[in-house]
């Protein structure tokens, strides 16, 4: 089964069906004629002959930092959403937080002419990221991070961490903050400036013994709030930068004897599943994760639509306090 046999069957020219597979005009009585054979055979068109006829192969790459993570999974299933609707499959990139992973992967995209268009959930970026980001001969969103000249959706993560320490200052004398590592502008950075400033806002000395620098697993806030314990044991609030650093705090804190949020508070920062449901409940910032993930992909089929346009678009999300009981 191929073109020439629907456009027999249907009764019309070859170059009838070729522009109704395309999206070209054609009249609607055709159009019916068209669709019935279609319908009937089950015929499908070759994605090899259409790659080669129209240059597209119908392709997103999208690098992601972590399969596991909250956070990532929202945003993928939001790029889904609108690259299902619009009739593009997405090449999935696994890097595990490894930097030169994202930069293989950004060089094999653009060497190849395997993908339209690429998303990068990006961490950290680097002038090696910036010389493959240049590279790319296809339309690009960031994702996750804010990049001059690029365009991108990213979090407010400076307010957000800004608010909800604001939230446990009001009743907090020795505030703590257990960070990750601040190359991640957004969620290291950004984040762990966001406390300072509100804490310098309410009058409150947060001295360097205070402020813990680890990993973003539930491993790594155990261990970081254990050495925060034994450095700071007057530490009366723990702003965490990502909800699982607070899921391992609140656990360590639990088996140290410490009471949650009476002597301690805990805040966390992206609403995970876990949040709603660990004891006590976690005060955390709700990020629209799905949401930029729809944006980015609305951003990206336009730009793919129109490579012609250059400009650089970038939209900064809202965000939600989720106020629970490990906050007093």
């Amino acid at each position: 089964m191929d073109i020439n046999t629907i456009a027999r069957m249907a009764g019309v020219s070859r170059a009838t069906v070729s522009r109704y597979l395309n999206d070209g005009y054609v009249s609607e009585e055709k159009r019916r004629l068209i669709k019935r054979v279609i319908d009937q055979t089950g015929y499908v068109p070759s994605p090899q002959a259409q790659t080669l006829r129209t240059g597209k192969t119908r392709l997103v790459g999208v690098i992601i930092p972590k399969i596991n993570s909250h956070s990532v999974s929202r945003m993928v299933a939001g790029l889904s959403v609108v690259f299902n609707e619009a009739g593009y499959q997405m090449l999935l990139a696994n890097t595990d937080n490894d930097a030169k992973e994202e930069i293989r992967f950004l060089q094999l995209f653009a060497e190849r002419s395997q993908v339209d268009g690429v998303v990068l959930i990006s961490t950290i970026v680097t002038p090696a990221h910036q010389r493959a980001l240049d590279a790319l001969k296809v339309p690009l969103v960031v994702l996750g991070q804010q990049m001059e000249g690029r365009s991108c959706v990213f979090q407010d993560d400076y307010r957000a961490t800004l608010e909800i320490t604001r939230l446990v200052a009001e009743k907090s004398a020795h505030p703590a903050f257990i960070g990750v590592r601040e190359d991640d502008l957004s969620a290291g950075c950004h984040r762990h400036q966001g406390f300072l400033a509100a804490c310098r806002e309410a009058g409150l000395n947060v001295p360097d013994r205070a402020q813990v620098i680890g990993g973003f697993d539930v491993d790594s806030g155990y261990t970081s709030c254990e050495g925060l314990l034994e450095a700071y044991p007057e530490v009366d609030a723990v702003v965490c930068a990502t909800d699982s650093v607070a899921y391992g705090a609140l656990t360590c804190l639990r088996e140290y004897g410490h009471g949650v949020p009476d002597e301690v508070q805990v805040t966390g920062i992206g609403d995970g599943t876990l949040s709603q449901i660990i004891s006590p409940s976690l005060t955390t910032v709700h990020n629209y994760y799905k949401t930029s993930g729809i944006e980015a992909a609305k951003m990206l089929v336009a730009a793919m639509a129109d490579v012609s346009d250059n400009v650089a678009r970038q939209i900064m999300m809202g965000f939600e306090l989720r106020r629970r009981r490990s906050t007093r």
